[in-house]
């Protein structure tokens, strides 16, 4: 099992920070660092200056929007960012949420799946530097009757095939993930649980031709969790209250929030309503202490080295094959003793 880092969103005031996290993270020998993009900073041009200041990590997107941008200049970004990079891109792919696809971008929130598929299909076809058509849905390349022709893209990638991930919570997105991409990009993920994601990865894999028992051969399940390094467990747990109750209660509205389902899915179905009853009227204290402590502590490494062994032994046998961590409001000094207790948990666990 390899691990990834997450530097979250930018411009929060510890850019500095960040960058310092993400060059301890490449000298450690970490896979992957991943950087977010909501309505505030955009992770492409993070990741460009991350890639410059670093030299052997990956570098991706967790993820790129899928209303910021057309299909083809998704394509044209992943490309150069693979070129700059010197061949360490990832491409991860994301519907985000109706509130932020019609509130922020102008872009009607339908049909997600759908769009998704054509969505992936038209950068595939991009970045095979093929000339561009595509007649489906939601796009139609050339647009007919006008000027435009079919066109391919300039710029040649230094790997010919760029590792794509989809972010996807929800049966049937993550069936389609399996079917259509490269890897999966999972939050709140819960060993114990595992199922409820796994088996619709599987699905999706054995429809896009993977045997049985083989789904995941080459297929990168890739979940972000949080990480607090401490004797005390309630600390490293309530640390992480307000980022659980923001998603579970915030991210996304009463009728749609696809965080607070997953948590449902889980088992939590009370502490579900009442985390977002109270996020939704301004309670964020409450919210945050509504959330269940199990909760936290399934889907997040807290403790010391041996606990977080003990936890990452968990994921590697639920399949995990990257796991990514989330050191998230913490101080520089806390985050990099999050990064380098991480390698000694995976050392110690025997999964390095």
């Amino acid at each position: 099992m390899r691990l990834g880092i997450n530097l979250g969103y930018w411009g929060l005031g510890m850019d500095a920070d960040n960058i310092a996290v993400a060059q301890e993270a490449d000298r450690l020998g970490y896979s992957v660092c991943w950087a977010a993009e909501a309505y505030g900073s955009d992770a492409a041009t993070v990741l460009s200056f991350v890639a410059a200041r670093t030299e052997r990590i990956d570098v991706g997107s967790a993820i790129f929007q899928i209303p910021a941008r057309t299909p083809a200049m998704t394509a044209m970004t992943a490309a150069t960012l693979d070129t700059l990079s010197g061949g360490r891109f990832r491409l991860g792919l994301g519907v985000s949420g109706p509130q932020v696809s019609e509130g922020w971008y102008g872009v009607k929130f339908d049909k997600p799946l759908a769009r998704t598929r054509e969505y992936v299909e038209i950068i595939r076809k991009a970045m095979s530097r093929e000339r561009l058509v595509h007649e489906g849905a939601h796009w139609t390349l050339p647009l007919p009757g006008g000027p435009g022709k079919p066109i391919k893209l300039t710029v040649h990638p230094v790997r010919e095939h760029i590792p794509l991930y989809i972010a996807a919570i929800g049966p049937k997105n993550l069936e389609q993930t399996g079917e259509i991409a490269d890897g999966w990009l999972g939050i709140f993920f819960d060993p114990e649980h595992a199922a409820l994601s796994l088996d619709p990865l599987k699905a999706g894999r054995v429809r896009a031709g993977a045997e049985a028992g083989r789904e995941f051969e080459g297929f990168d399940v890739c979940p972000t969790v949080a990480i607090a390094v401490g004797e005390d467990i309630k600390a490293g747990v309530d640390s992480q209250r307000s980022y659980t109750a923001l998603y579970i209660g915030g991210m996304g509205s009463k009728e749609k929030n696809f965080y607070n389902q997953l948590a449902r899915r889980m088992g939590y179905e009370q502490a579900a309503d009442e985390v977002q009853e109270r996020y939704l009227a301004r309670d964020y204290a409450g919210a945050a202490a509504a959330v269940p402590h199990e909760l936290i502590d399934a889907t997040s490494l807290i403790g010391d080295t041996a606990r977080i062994a003990d936890r990452m032994q968990a994921y590697a046998d639920a399949g995990v094959t990257t796991l990514t961590l989330a050191p998230a409001g913490f101080t520089l000094d806390e985050r990099i003793t999050a990064l380098r207790t991480g390698v000694a948990a995976l050392e110690r666990a025997g999964l390095a």
